[in-house]
């Protein structure tokens, strides 16, 4: 196993802010009773680890996670093994942090963002953090209300920058409107599902976030496992978390096999891991920032960095994407 790995670095989007060209996801550190596939802290320590030993310096979490012990587990990692100037560390706002929790202590008013950020930053042990995002759009709130709310958080110090996650484009472009026209803090992210199995975030948001310039960090990247796995196994599940995730279940379109079969057909004439080639193909994609890798073991960190290393052709990437057809909208 490879520890020791040359880092790219860019800027998120238009804005100042530089990260790493992979951005560890801790949705996977956290309590194993919200989610049986979850690590918990001494399990999720090493990964840690090893992604600031080899120069990852962007991680992205959510209030949701394990009901907050995933910023907790963030907080505490990184609190132990890196400076807080030197990293970039983002969370979310919008799904409930507890159990049972009432109308207003999720979603997107005023006064769930603003107890949510202090809820957050308590859990993470910092003062700040360098990226918040809306986890999802919220219909029964006013768009003035919510980006008023997130630039106040900025204006005050809680947060460097806003960003957001999956939702339609028009959701996206009036929200980035209102900001603008009021003066307030635009959204200078888009977390949006992307990879090889999913692409319809090509149709609008894409384009929109290239012309907004917004940078993008793909969530799911390797559509959940799928496309790191022999395309034998591609409808076997086979671990817990490919069994039980309800986002997984919707990758089983029948060209999704022959989008696998092409992606180990480029792996063996690279001589590299199939999740490589995933993440190098998107890599090499207009805006894409940084892909979002949940790693449960050193093997899948130690392999996403190395995608980096991975260049593929005109011809390659043909057949990676020839194979692609329409399929419905996931999680918005």
């Amino acid at each position: 196993m490879v520890y020791s790995r040359c880092m790219e670095y860019t800027a998120l989007g238009a804005s100042g802010l530089t990260v790493s060209r992979i951005c560890l996801g801790m949705m996977s550190y956290g309590d194993p009773r919200w989610r049986e596939w979850v690590l918990g802290r001494d399990q999720a320590g090493p990964i840690v680890k090893m992604a600031l030993d080899n120069g990852v310096t962007f991680f992205d979490t959510a209030n949701a996670y394990s009901y907050g012990v995933s910023e907790e587990i963030t907080g505490e990692l990184l609190a132990r093994h890196a400076r807080r100037d030197e990293i970039v560390v983002a969370t979310k706002v919008f799904f409930p942090d507890r159990e049972g929790a009432t109308d207003n202590e999720h979603g997107l008013s005023r006064k769930s963002i603003l107890s949510a950020i202090d809820r957050s930053l308590t859990r993470l042990g910092m003062d700040y953090v360098d990226l918040y995002q809306i986890h999802r759009f919220d219909p029964r709130v006013p768009i003035e209300e919510t980006m008023g709310s997130l630039h106040e958080i900025v204006v005050t110090g809680k947060a460097r920058y806003v960003g957001a996650s999956s939702m339609w484009a028009w959701q996206f472009a009036r929200m980035q409107e209102a900001a603008r026209s009021n003066g307030w803090t635009e959204f200078v992210s888009m977390q949006n599902q992307y990879s090889l199995l999913y692409r319809e975030e090509e149709r609008e948001m894409i384009p929109l976030c290239l012309a907004e310039g917004v940078g993008l960090i793909p969530w799911s990247p390797l559509a959940r496992g799928r496309l790191a796995r022999p395309p034998s196994r591609f409808t076997n599940g086979g671990t817990t978390r490919a069994d039980s995730d309800e986002i997984q279940q919707a990758f089983y379109e029948e060209a999704d096999v022959g989008i696998v079969e092409a992606v180990a057909s480029v792996a063996g004439e690279l001589g590299v891991e199939q999740s490589q080639v995933a993440l190098a193909w998107l890599l090499a994609k207009p805006g894409i920032v940084a892909p979002i890798v949940g790693a449960t073991k050193l093997e899948h960190l130690d392999a996403a960095l190395g995608a980096l290393e991975v260049t593929i052709d005109d011809n390659q990437i043909r057949l990676l994407e020839e194979g692609y057809r329409p399929i419905p909208i996931l999680d918005h």
